[in-house]
């Protein structure tokens, strides 16, 4: 197994460098999508070994490559406010392709969207929530089951839904870790509210777009993107021809016995990387040397704690494990290092969201996505440090938080020149919250912390292991930062009644 554990480790971290590497070269510069070669070149290099299959491994290296070079075809470049999007034309097109394929499938989408009818109160309940900030701070394509999420609402439907349960599974697979389509639930019902309709009114055009989206599910994403605005390219272009070039793919994944919840996820978490994650936002995100460095100094803390520990693993997925372990170890200590931690740091950007909800009712559905991934990444870094601090105590021995039987190697923080200077940039005797502020910046942009790239190309390893098995969304307790410190939600997850 330490062959496979290696080449996990080899193909996430390539994929990361090449990622951090290009923002570090290119940063503050005008972006254009050939700036994205590296990390495309990174994808075509990955490969199935032992029992993984190769059909789940091209899924991943044919979505990128297709999506790359069906991009370049319609655009040099790509608008910050369309970025965001570009990973949502992959999950529509591979709908629409296996209910193409497979009458029967097609026929459970079919009844799942007069489902969505049916269960027209709980729409309406859960949109009410959803617009009032009920639930506090959510995720609404959470790759979990978390209340207010379009997951969360999706089971609930599906659990009434007459339909086999294998259906169900990739049905709900398909707006999780699948982003069919870039709406997040709730959008329609809170535009309508503040514009004059009546709550049964709002409801209404709420089931709509619900049912719209798994009913036609490309023309869905490109008429969301008609109404955003989005003139980077043309989304209907872009859909076809890259539904043209993923059907061989899709129905060699279909012939090898992958279940369908993997063949709708695997395609789209991998393209991100293709002008979004190194894209125009970022690279002005990263003109700041302090987030640069952040970034730098978190994928080599990842790096060298996944390589210290090759040869202990029990399994791949403690690899995994180790990969966002060690980040949010690494991100929760640059906060502390500034005096922060994330109980405090969970309870402001809480508070902060209540605020915001009376300030921007019909606010994006999106808007506190990351806020979200990034308290619970610094919640699970704050409780693995410590419990090492604790056993410290006051040895005055250097602190080696571990990640169940991994140590974290945060050596490479205090190796960063930037990082440990923070007098460079700002008022030198008190530049005290330099980090700190960086943090707040990445905050809203988490995705190379998390690490995107990572998690993306070691869980296409992991389902290359186990295609047979959904793997999205995840149906365990996600220990949501803001639930088991501020608000009190548990008793709205889904995560033990998923489909």
């Amino acid at each position: 197994m330490r062959e496979l554990y290696e080449k996990m480790i080899n193909e996430a971290m390539t994929a990361q460098r090449a990622d951090v590497e290009t923002l570090k070269t290119k940063r503050g510069q005008k972006f254009v999508l050939t700036d994205t070669k590296p990390y495309v070149d990174a994808v075509r290099g990955m490969t199935a070994i032992g029992d993984q299959s190769q059909a789940v491994i091209d899924l991943h290296k044919n979505s990128v490559v297709s999506h790359a070079e069906v991009l370049q075809s319609l655009t040099k470049t790509v608008r910050p406010e369309d970025d965001p999007f570009v990973e949502h034309y992959q999950t529509p097109a591979v709908l629409d392709i296996l209910k193409s394929q497979d009458g029967a499938f097609a026929k459970s989408v079919d009844a799942f969207t007069e489902a969505i009818a049916a269960a027209e109160a709980r729409i309406g309940l859960e949109a009410v929530r959803r617009y009032g900030g009920f639930y506090g701070p959510t995720c609404v394509v959470d790759f979990a089951l978390i209340p207010g999420s379009t997951s969360n609402v999706v089971n609930r439907v599906l659990q009434k839904t007459d339909i086999p349960v294998e259906h169900k599974r990739a049905i709900l697979a398909a707006k999780s870790w699948g982003m069919n389509t870039s709406y997040g639930f709730g959008d329609t019902f809170a535009h309508a509210l503040e514009e004059g309709a009546t709550p049964g009114e709002a409801t209404a055009k709420e089931v709509g777009i619900m049912q719209r989206i798994y009913r036609d599910p490309m023309e869905a994403q490109a008429e969301l993107m008609d109404g955003a605005g989005m003139s980077s390219f043309d989304p209907r272009k872009y859909m076809s021809e890259y539904r043209r070039r993923m059907e061989p793919t899709v129905r060699a994944a279909v012939d090898d016995g992958v279940h369908y919840a993997n063949i709708l996820t695997v395609p789209a978490y991998s393209v991100g990387d293709v002008a979004h994650h190194i894209a125009q936002s970022t690279f002005n995100m990263c003109k700041d040397d302090v987030v640069m460095a952040t970034i730098e100094a978190v994928t080599d803390v990842m790096e060298s704690s996944l390589r210290k520990s090759l040869d202990s693993y029990k399994s791949y997925w403690d690899v995994l494990s180790v990969a966002t372990g060690s980040s949010a170890a690494a991100t929760e200590y640059l906060l502390q290092l500034d005096g922060f931690n994330a109980p405090m740091i969970v309870d402001l950007l809480t508070r902060r969201f209540h605020n915001y909800v009376q300030l921007y009712p019909s606010r994006g559905a999106a808007a506190e996505l990351h806020n979200c991934d990034f308290m619970d990444m610094i919640y699970r870094g704050w409780k693995i440090l410590d419990k090492a601090q604790r056993m410290r105590n006051g040895s005055g021995e250097t602190l080696v938080p571990m990640v169940g039987k991994y140590p974290v190697d945060l050596s490479p923080i205090h190796a960063n020149e930037v990082l440990m200077n923070p007098q460079w940039y700002a008022y030198p005797a008190c530049a005290i919250s330099v980090r700190f502020a960086a943090l707040m910046s990445l905050a809203d942009y988490p995705c190379l912390l998390t690490s995107e790239p990572v998690t993306a190309t070691m869980m296409t390893n992991i389902i290359a292991l186990e295609k047979e098995t959904a793997a999205a969304p995840v149906r365990a307790c996600k220990n949501c930062a803001s639930a088991c410190l501020v608000d009190m939600r548990h008793q709205y997850c889904q995560w033990r009644e998923a489909v």
